[in-house]
Order: C-alpha cells, then structure tokens, then sequence
C-alpha cells in the first residue's frame, strides 16, 4: 500500500521548511508531507556541531521572506539558526508535517498513472508514497560523508584527527596544539574559536582564500528596528542587503583587479604592512571565482595579531606521529588535526531516480529556471546562489513550484515536463572553481545559454522570472485528468 500526497517534499532544512509554509499558503487545497531522514529538522544547522559554528551570510537574507530574522546579530551562530527553524517550522505548523527518519532511496516516475512512487527507509523498514509531484529539498552534500583526502601516515598520528562535519562533544582540545587543514568557511570559523581555548592553532592551507571582516550586528537594520514595525524593517533591510551584494559582485566581476587589490588591502589592514598578506591571503584565482569567505568581527585576524593562531601555506608530505610534516621541510606539531576538507557533493540527495523505466543520468540533463530539469516530470529541486544566501533562490523556487500546481491545476493537466522549443547550447551548470564544484563537475545537468535553460547568480532577475514571468515558458502540459479526458 503506498501513502499518497499531493506533494513530496524531501528535507526539512531550510529549504524544506521555506517549501512547506509556500506549498500550504499558496495551494492551500493540496496535501503535502516533508520526508526527513534525519531525528530531527534543521538539516545544515543540526548537523553540523563544531566550535563557532555560524552563518556565512546575513541573517536577513539567510532567513525566511515570511518571518523577519529578530534577533541583534546578523551573522549567527548554528545554534541560534536552528532555533529559528525549529520555531517556524512550530508556528506555522510545518512541523506536523514532517515524516522523521524516513530516508528516500528511489523515486521512479509513471507516465500511465501521472504519479512519482517514492520508496523510502523508515525504522528499518522498507515502504513507499506516491505523490503527483516531488520537490527535492536535500541540499547538496552527502551528509554522512564529507571530503576527506588520503594523507599519507595518517595512522602514524599519535593524536586525534576529526573532520567538522563529524564533531563530537568530547573532542578535547584545550590547551593543544591544534592544525587545521583547509582555508575555507569552515576552517575560518574553526581557527578563531579554537583559539579562545588551545594552546595554539595554525591554520594550514595550500593556496590563499579572499577572506572579508564585517559586524556580527548590522547597525542600519538594528535602528531600523527600533523606528519600525518589524516586518517592514526586516524587509528593507533585506532589500538593503541584496541589493549591497549585488552591486559589489558586478562590480568584482567587471574590475576583478581592482576588486583583488581592494579585498587585500583591508586583511593588510587588519594584519599590518609587515605581515606576509602576499603569501597567505592572495589567492590566485579571482573574486567570486569562488565563495568569499566571511569572518564577523574580524575575529580571525584578531586571533592571529594575538598570536594565538598562525597561518601557513604549504603542502602537507605526510602525517607524522608529532603532527604534520610539510613540502618545505617543516614540521607543524599537534595533538589535534582537524580536516577542514570540504563537502561531498551529492546530487540529488544520493537519490536513484527513473522516468517510465529509464534511469535519469542527470549530466545528459539541462536545468530549467535552475529548479526543473528536461524531460523529467513534476519534480524540482531547491539550489541556491553560489554569491548570495542559499534561501533567497530557495523561497523564489518555492514559491514558483506553487505557482506551477495551481497553473496545472486550473489546466486540468496532470503532467508537466521542461522540454527545449528552440536548440540550446548546453554549458556547465556553475561558473565556479571551488574543489567540491570541480570534482563532480561531470556528473552535474548542464544549463543552457538562453532563458529559461540558464542559471543566473541574481536574486533581482530571479525575482522578477519566478515571481512575475511567464510560467509556461517551454513547459509541456500533458496528462489531463481523468474526467477531463472523457469530456474531451
């Protein structure tokens, strides 16, 4: 027997979360459920437990269109995060809805019946749902499993050695000596925190990330607070914020010399002219290549003036059992190694997915409105921005999936399929050099070098395409109901 719902989401993140207050604000006759496979909501910020844990953007781009961030920092920490997941998901109800521990390992398509049959894993056993559409909410990295190269020696290590994504509270490392590998959001959030408390902490990194200090409180959005109805001081603040983003990434983007000089020049300011800035913090690459790296109250480099954590760029030869030793000769000592490696990328949730029989190979797929995929049938997916908030595309996805049901609703189709009118030149899905990206770049859909097969890194043009644009742009309805079948 399989549990039939209107809509399937998968994940009670915050994307998950975001999808279920559109779905029952905007289809308000449909039924939906959120399959979990974790014990509990939060995804990211339940997950992930270690020392500063907290934001890479602002909490009011970060947090929801429909509930203001209220809270003095802007840039917040796990725990204060999930708290404001939790609480939404409860006051709006989105909790009831939420299937805990039932992990989805397949989700095939029927043309015939118009309908996904989703099976999932859920106390040990193996059951199935159906639904009419299905709207991944997972995010993108394997969450039992994050990126964690083989160094050679590492069983020589007379120490511990931990990756963040698998942090537990009795990790000791007061009054250590702690390395940790990588220089990534990860590892600037670790560095600085560990510090408060080990004896030292070098940040070992192979090549320099553009790192940029802001206030952990936004002193505009807090007046505002206090002047305004909350709602409307939230939303001018968010504008505020998007709007600020976009302007310094075109403006990176267009003059990235000018760009480079200027994000160096201010860790200059916070390190001093006779700091190494030259070695440690100028990547080779240019901003926005990759993520630009957030550190709230320059707490990093405060660290570092104090001399309470190093940085050092060099290549890791081996693990010893003293700690790490370097290409250059030297020897970093520890007693604690922490492996700021990276992510996992999954796509789609490590989920087998078949259209009418055929398995999906998602590389031979281009993404449509960068949520819907050729070919594939009633299913979305929630991706955000590589450049901005994760939860800015995710609402507007959210938002146009609703839009999407009540468009087939009021056609009486059952079906709905992106399929390309006019050629398109397919191109890689992101413009993006990080590691995660590259080393699954292969496997990734393509997009397309014209709307609506292309993806765009702006919240502005989405806004006005989700929100405001055509919905049936190269969209194919097919599948009427049954009654509407017989009237025809």
């Amino acid at each position: 027997m399989r549990e039939h719902f209107d809509i399937l989401v998968v994940g009670a993140g915050i994307s998950g979360i975001g999808a279920g207050y559109h779905l029952q604000t905007q289809c308000p006759g449909r039924t939906y459920a959120i399959l979990e496979g974790r014990e509990r909501l939060g995804g990211t910020w339940d997950l992930f437990r270690y020392p500063g844990i907290r934001s890479d953007s602002d909490m009011f781009t970060l947090g929801f269109s429909f509930r203001p961030w209220t809270e003095a920092k802007a840039i917040a920490n796990g725990d204060a995060i999930l708290r404001y997941l939790e609480d939404t998901a409860r006051e709006f109800g989105i909790d009831r809805h939420i299937r805990y521990r039932h992990r989805v390992i397949a989700a095939d398509w029927s043309s015939d019946e118009a309908l996904w049959t989703v099976t999932v894993e859920a106390d040990g056993r193996t059951r199935q749902f159906s639904c009419s559409f299905l709207f991944l909410c997972s995010g993108y990295y394997n969450y039992a499993r994050g990126h964690m190269p083989a160094f050679a020696g590492q069983a020589e290590f007379r120490g511990r050695i931990v990756h963040p994504q698998f942090w537990t509270p009795d990790i000791d490392y007061a009054d250590k000596r702690v390395v940790v590998v990588g220089s990534g959001a990860t590892a600037v959030t670790l560095v600085p925190e560990l510090a408060k408390q080990a004896a030292h902490v070098t940040m070992l990194q192979r090549s320099p990330t553009y790192i940029v200090a802001r206030p952990s409180e936004d002193g505009i959005a807090n007046w505002l607070r206090r002047r305004l109805p909350g709602k409307m001081a939230y939303m001018l603040t968010r504008w505020k914020n998007v709007l600020v983003g976009q302007y310094f990434y075109r403006i990176a983007r267009k003059h990235p010399e000018k760009a480079k000089e200027r994000l160096v020049d201010m860790v200059r300011c916070e390190l001093g002219h006779g700091y190494d800035v030259a070695t440690h913090f100028t990547p080779r690459y240019d901003p926005w290549d990759q993520r630009l790296c957030l550190v709230p109250d320059a707490d990093l480099f405060a660290a570092i003036r104090d001399g309470r954590a190093d940085v050092v760029t060099d290549r890791i030869a081996r693990f010893t059992p003293e700690g790490v030793a370097l290409e250059s000769g030297d020897l970093l000592p520890a007693d604690l190694i922490v492996t700021a490696t990276g992510l996992e990328v999954q796509l789609m949730g490590g989920i087998p997915v078949t259209v009418d029989g055929d398995v999906v190979t998602w590389s031979d797929r281009l993404t449509y409105k960068g949520m819907m995929f050729s070919g594939v049938p009633n299913f979305a997916i929630a991706f955000g921005y590589t450049n901005a908030s994760w939860t800015l595309k995710a609402d507007l996805t959210a938002e146009h999936v609703a839009r999407l049901l009540n468009r087939m609703a009021r056609r009486g189709m059952r079906q709905v399929t992106p399929e390309p009118q006019v050629a398109v030149q397919p191109q890689p899905f992101l413009d993006f050099t990080s590691s995660y990206i590259q080393r699954v770049a292969k496997e990734l859909p393509r997009q397309g070098h014209r709307k609506p097969w292309r993806v765009h890194q702006s919240y502005t043009r989405d806004l006005l395409a989700l929100r405001f644009g055509r919905i049936d742009d190269e969209l194919v309805f097919s599948n009427p109901e049954p009654a509407r079948r017989r009237v025809a």
